[in-house]
This record gives C-alpha cells, sequence and structure tokens, in this order.
C-alpha cells in the first residue's frame, strides 16, 4: 500500500515529525554533530540515530567520543577490500528496513557520497522527506534526490558566528554556567527559528532545549521555570509578552 503523506514544501519543518540520521562516518565530521542535530531538530524528533563505519580503524576515533553524549548507536561494518568503503551498502540496508518497519517520516542522510542517491530517491518516493547533509563537492544527483540538502560548510560558518556572537556579549566576564546556558538558548533558537526581528516563542525554545539536552531543567540553573531562567539572564536576553500576555517571547541581546 503506497504511503500518501507525501511532505509539501511549506511543511518540511516539523518538530513531531519522527526522523531517523543516519551518518555516514567515513564521509563526515564529528566536529559538526552538534550543528547536524540542530539542523535535524528543525524537521523532526531524532528517533533513530545511528553513526557506519569500521570502528577498529583510526579515522573512526573522533567519533568514539560523541557518541554516549548525544546518544548515537555505532554501527559496525568491516572493509572486506582494501580501498573499498563498505559504510553504505550497510546504511543503505538499515535505511530500507527502517522505511519499511514504518517508524519515521522522514530522514536525514550525512553523506557527500553519490552511492547514497538511489537510496535518497526511493525513500522519497515513498512519501518521506529526505534530508541530506554533505560537503559543497557532493555530486549533484544525491543533493538534487533529497528535499533539502544542507552544505556543512554553512554550518560551520553558523557555528563561527554564535562563538562571536557570545564572544561579544561580555564572555570574558560569563562564568561557565551562563555560557552554556547561552549556547544551548541559541542552538534551540536556531532550531525552531526567529522571525525577522529575532524573537522566538519561549515554550517552542523550550521543546527544542529538550531535544538538544534531554537533561535540561532550570532547576539546574536555580530556577523553577524557564521564563524565570530567562527573566532573571536580561543581560543575555530580552522577553516580552504578546497576544494580551497570552504568549511569551525571547531573543538574544546583540
Amino acid at each position: 500500500m503506497p504511503r500518501i503523506n507525501v511532505p509539501q514544501q511549506d511543511k518540511f519543518e516539523d518538530i513531531d515529525r519522527r526522523v531517523a540520521i543516519l551518518i555516514d562516518g567515513d564521509n563526515a565530521q564529528a566536529s559538526l554533530i552538534e550543528q547536524i542535530l540542530v539542523e535535524a531538530g528543525k524537521f523532526g524528533n531524532a528517533t533513530i540515530r545511528r553513526v557506519y563505519g569500521d570502528w577498529t580503524t583510526p579515522n573512526m576515533s573522533s567519533w568514539k567520543d560523541i557518541l554516549n553524549i548525544h546518544a548515537f548507536q555505532p554501527i559496525q561494518q568491516f572493509r572486506y577490500s582494501v580501498g573499498k568503503n563498505a559504510t553504505d551498502s550497510a546504511m543503505i540496508i538499515d535505511a530500507m528496513d527502517i522505511l519499511h518497519s514504518d517508524q519515521v517520516e522522514g530522514f536525514c542522510l550525512v553523506s557527500s557520497d553519490s552511492d547514497y542517491t538511489r537510496l535518497a530517491t526511493r525513500i522519497r518516493e515513498s512519501g518521506l522527506l529526505v534530508v541530506g547533509i554533505g560537503k559543497k563537492n557532493t555530486p549533484r544527483a544525491f543533493v538534487s534526490a533529497c528535499n533539502v540538502f544542507i552544505y556543512t560548510e554553512n554550518l560551520k560558518r553558523k557555528s563561527q558566528g554564535n562563538d562571536n556572537s557570545i564572544s561579544r556579549r561580555k564572555s570574558n566576564q560569563m562564568g561557565e554556567q551562563e555560557k552554556e546556558l547561552v549556547e544551548l538558548v541559541s542552538q534551540a533558537i536556531d532550531m525552531v527559528g526567529a522571525d525577522d526581528e529575532g524573537w522566538t516563542r519561549l515554550s517552542e525554545v523550550g521543546t527544542a532545549l529538550r531535544r538538544i539536552d534531554p537533561g535540561f531543567d532550570p532547576r539546574s540553573f536555580g530556577y523553577r521555570q524557564l521564563s524565570q531562567l530567562v527573566k532573571n539572564n536580561d543581560h543575555d536576553f530580552e522577553m516580552r509578552k504578546v497576544a494580551n500576555g497570552a504568549i511569551i517571547e525571547l531573543r538574544l541581546r546583540e
């Protein structure tokens, strides 16, 4: 029975959609994992998180430290031939199993390898969203096979921009806990999106914070509610009430 839930252009960003993040560890950068999670989080909740590669090789060592931190499952795939990447076949088989199990409504494929072109096309033909993340040298065929493709070079720029923004906000005078808070909220705002003036609903930011860090709790910062935490850090955030006080919005101070 063919699926009929074909994603529309204006419905790509849906934080309630279940998404599988499948990463080709041989063709992706471990240092960008936080930015990858934020980007994937714009399109849904990452219920399946896997990194594929030959974990016996030195080039996968950069992934090992972040697996537990971000709850990714390592998938071992030995190289049967020298110089041949066996990761793509394992990832493709897993993706098809997930597709037919109806566990998710979207996929995030992280690689710059054209071998995933047919996989992306097949998933899209089934009516599911396909988000690709890779370098700018990714073959055009793979890019075009995805509904959305995000270049990692843009993620690097965004990360550097966030770092500069935090440093402009008196980073030399900020404690470690305050820096952590500002970075988390900045990522959450980036995940849910802000209006032209930088305002975002506090409730949506709260949901995104739990997506980024399931252990996030305002009480860890000494406050019972997120609104109190934001209000008492007014040198980092601005807060306002709209719709006759029914909705609270916030934005980062410049």
